[in-house]
């Protein structure tokens, strides 16, 4: 298996033409709102940090395929699409008990949960630790903050070990350069999903209070 610092392997960056940092990339949203790059916690960090080992790309895109074709919404990209998104993530095994996603934290990557299963908590102000969900594969962590350059909502702990697929802000921008269509499906998929999924944790919050 490869060593775990195969993920601070820079990727490719669209280039820009202007020394101002173009708010449209994913890449360069967070500058846009003026966050310092220096609180960004990037999926090549986070990986170290909590010993994930890398997944075969290969095993990865067969996992997605299988899962995403059983998904209401992202049954609408096909195989080949799925096939075609390889090249854009990261795949990885991560242990127990590892957070791969903290609340209130600026990261620009998201996550699809390949197997096992991971718990979804928001700390309260009141100190309690709300239990949101716990995630079945197939489904999609951090696409929120991917989209919105927003901080995270809540924290996303694995409660087995686990096999991931990391979307980083720079894997997205080199699929809007190099495939704009798979982007644009890809991003209208994840907002429907993410829509949905708000619905659900709104209605679980009013019924806390």
């Amino acid at each position: 298996m490869p060593g775990i610092f195969e993920f601070l392997k820079p990727k490719s960056r669209p280039e820009s033409t202007d020394d101002k940092p173009d708010s449209i990339l994913f890449s360069t949203a967070f500058a846009g709102l003026g966050v310092d790059a220096s609180l960004l916690v990037p999926w090549e960090a986070r990986a170290v940090e909590i010993d994930a080992q890398r997944v075969s790309a290969s095993r990865g895109t067969k996992m997605l395929q299988g899962l995403w074709a059983k998904d209401k919404y992202m049954s609408h990209l096909d195989a080949k699409a799925i096939q075609s998104l390889e090249r854009y993530f990261d795949f990885a095994m991560v242990p127990p008990n590892r957070d791969v996603i903290r609340q209130d934290e600026y990261g620009n990557f998201m996550l699809v949960l390949l197997s096992g299963a991971i718990a979804v908590d928001r700390a309260q102000p009141w100190g309690e630790r709300l239990r949101l969900a716990e995630t079945r594969p197939g489904e999609v962590l951090g696409e929120m903050s991917l989209l919105d350059s927003g901080i995270r909502f809540s924290a996303c702990t694995t409660m087995n070990e686990c096999e991931v697929a990391a979307l980083s802000a720079e894997g997205m921008d080199d699929m809007m350069s190099a495939n704009p269509q798979l982007a644009a499906n890809l991003i209208a998929l994840l907002a429907r999903k993410l829509s949905l999924r708000l619905r659900v944790v709104s209605a679980r919050l009013s019924e806390k209070k």
